[in-house]
């Protein structure tokens, strides 16, 4: 295996439960869920590095996230899928913080309507969860739908947004 190939992981506590950091030297590769395997995302299993500048700063934006102090995420990102779901990974970073679209609406902004279920899948192999606000789209009808982390994580992430509160300058 080539040594830019390689992926460093660090478990990290959050209020979603355990989830595993993963990056390589270009950037952050992944977050995944507690008890998930690498299936998912295709992913090789990576070697446990807590000290990776890329880990380091992904957790202290987590962290920040999770405190509602961060809505903007700066670590670099090392995406690692097909064209079209780094495509569609790309459209997701672009739905605002707080906000919910739909999967026909991500489908509009990636310009193919008909691309629904193709957008669906793509979302299924986020490996980026969070960071990669695959939380923030839901159902034509409104309701909460897949997600690799659970629903129950998924209202949690959403209602964390939805109680942020712009800090006062005074």
């Amino acid at each position: 295996m080539e040594e830019q190939n390689q992926l460093f992981y660090k478990d990290v506590i959050s209020p979603v439960g355990q989830i595993r950091v993963i990056a390589s030297d270009k950037g952050l590769a992944a977050i995944i869920w507690e008890g998930e395997d690498y299936t998912r995302t295709k992913l090789f299993a990576p070697v446990k590095k807590e000290n990776h500048p890329v880990i380091v700063q992904a957790e202290k934006e987590l962290e920040e996230y999770f405190e509602n102090s961060r809505t903007i995420f700066t670590v670099p990102l090392d995406f690692r899928g097909t064209d079209f779901q780094v495509k569609v990974w790309e459209a997701l970073l672009k739905v605002p913080y707080g906000i919910t679209k739909t999967y026909g609406d991500l489908a509009k902004i990636l310009g193919d309507v008909k691309a629904v279920r193709a957008v669906g899948g793509a979302l299924n192999k986020n490996p980026i969860s969070i960071i990669v606000p695959c939380h923030r789209i839901i159902g034509a009808s409104g309701k909460l739908t897949g997600f690799a982390g659970g629903l129950k994580n998924k209202s949690i992430l959403l209602d964390l947004e939805k109680s942020f509160t712009m800090p006062t300058l005074f």
